[in-house]
């Protein structure tokens, strides 16, 4: 075997260790950590524009938000919360319950528009959250063109999601505020009163972790409105711990926003502008592929472990040709390959020309003799090539060829023919079957 060529400081120093032999495969993300430092790194322009992509969507939902902060502060120097103090006119002689009930009126406009501004809040969030994925599973992306087809894809599934926690919140936000306004009104059972609202916020905060669950579900599988729902509670409930720690590890820019004041709020503002968002749903649906790999993908047939470097043998079934996994690209790409149809050099052997077999030459002058060894030489050929493929038909590389390339017709076919028939879309198996 040849020695490495060694060279000077200066050579490797200019070429980079990326020309290195080992650096390829030691640099190849072989976890899901790995593989989110790797995206983070290496593509974060494209995370920044789609980053920017999603805030566009947002500014809505941002704008309402602001909206309300002024209009609570304005209200807090409002002439009736000064009037016992002789600045105020006119005079209103008992303010009590007055600042809680333009708290529950205002929030019911302003939590109404919140509701409003999911429907286009949605259009960003699935065609950003689409991009992100295709980059979890390294595939090549164009921004713009993955951009539309995730809105196209994934818009139904991602509105639901939002739908679900906005108009949730809008509900216990409602009551919260009716029962700070009863409480400050002297009913009775306050205490009750008191309860009911902690569990609204508790509450909220499950709803959530449901909604991360919905986006990155309807991101990942086609399936129904209910089922969507339905699954979003099961890994939900199955993964609660984890859950709750990357939902806390993606959410810290948008709550410290939302939560945090003076310098730290102004720090999260400019992080949500740069690459908040984009941040948010790498490390979460990072998160829920690995949970995705480990509960659903093997019961339903799918490949793990996409986007990773796997050292051994890959164990994992293998996908079957025309899965909802696949992107559209490699769909028209397989696609394609079935429509030119099977290759002859290679769904068969073919004997190499490594014998002394060959055509008798006929000479200038020839006889019945000479044809009739012509004739004798085709044929002795002809049953060479076939015992040679005979004996070598069971190959591997062969009949792995041929029963991909049948997979791929068959699945062809049947979604041709699901197309013609109009056929409903099958129920999703049952999610977390644990090991």
């Amino acid at each position: 075997m040849a020695e490495r060529q060694r060279k000077g400081l200066v050579a490797r120093w200019l070429e980079g260790k990326e020309r290195s032999e080992d650096y390829a495969r030691s640099t190849l993300p072989t976890s899901r950590w790995a593989l989110f430092w790797d995206i983070f790194k290496g593509r974060f322009g494209k995370l920044m524009l789609t980053n920017l992509l999603m805030l566009l969507t947002i500014l809505p939902l941002v704008a309402v938000i602001f909206w309300r902060y002024l209009t609570f502060t304005v209200q807090g120097t409002n002439a009736i919360f000064g009037s016992g103090l002789m600045v105020g006119y006119p005079v209103v002689p008992d303010i009590t319950g007055a600042s809680e009930y333009l708290t529950f009126t205002s929030d019911l406009m302003f939590f109404g528009l919140m509701v409003a501004c999911s429907f286009i809040a949605a259009i960003g969030i699935s065609g950003g959250a689409y991009i992100i994925r295709n980059l979890i599973w390294t595939e090549g992306i164009f921004v713009a063109n993955d951009f539309a087809r995730g809105i196209k894809r994934n818009y139904w599934n991602v509105l639901e999601a939002l739908l679900f926690f906005s108009i949730l919140l809008f509900i216990a936000r409602t009551m919260g505020n009716l029962s700070d306004y009863l409480i400050v009104m002297g009913a009775a059972a306050s205490g009750w009163l008191v309860a009911s609202k902690v569990i609204g916020y508790v509450f909220m905060a499950i709803s959530l972790l449901v909604c991360l669950w919905m986006i990155a579900l309807g991101v990942n599988y086609k399936q129904g409105p209910f089922a969507l729902i339905r699954n979003a509670i099961v890994m939900t409930v199955g993964t609660f711990p984890q859950t709750v720690f990357f939902a806390a590890l993606a959410l810290w820019p948008v709550l410290l926003a939302v939560f945090g004041g003076g310098f730290f709020m102004i720090i999260a503002i400019v992080l949500l502008l740069l690459f908040g968002f984009s941040y948010l749903f790498l490390v979460w649906l990072d998160f829920s592929q690995w949970a995705f790999d480990r509960f659903i993908n093997p019961n339903m047939g799918y490949a793990t472990g996409r986007g990773l470097y796997n050292k051994d043998k890959p164990t994992s079934p293998k996908p079957s040709p025309a899965r909802e996994m696949d992107s559209a690209a490699m769909q028209e790409y397989k696609r394609m390959i079935v429509a030119q149809g099977r290759s002859k050099l290679v769904c068969r052997p073919i004997k190499p020309l490594d014998d002394d077999l060959d055509v008798y030459q006929l000479p200038e002058s020839f006889s019945r003799e000479d044809l009739r060894k012509l004739k004798e030489s085709k044929t002795a050929i002809e049953v060479d090539v076939k015992a040679y493929e005979e004996e070598h038909k069971n190959d591997e590389q062969y009949v792995e060829y041929n029963k991909t390339f049948d997979e791929r017709e068959r699945a062809l076919r049947e979604e041709e023919e699901g197309k013609n028939k109009k056929k409903k879309a099958p129920k999703p198996p049952k999610m977390l079957n644990k090991r």
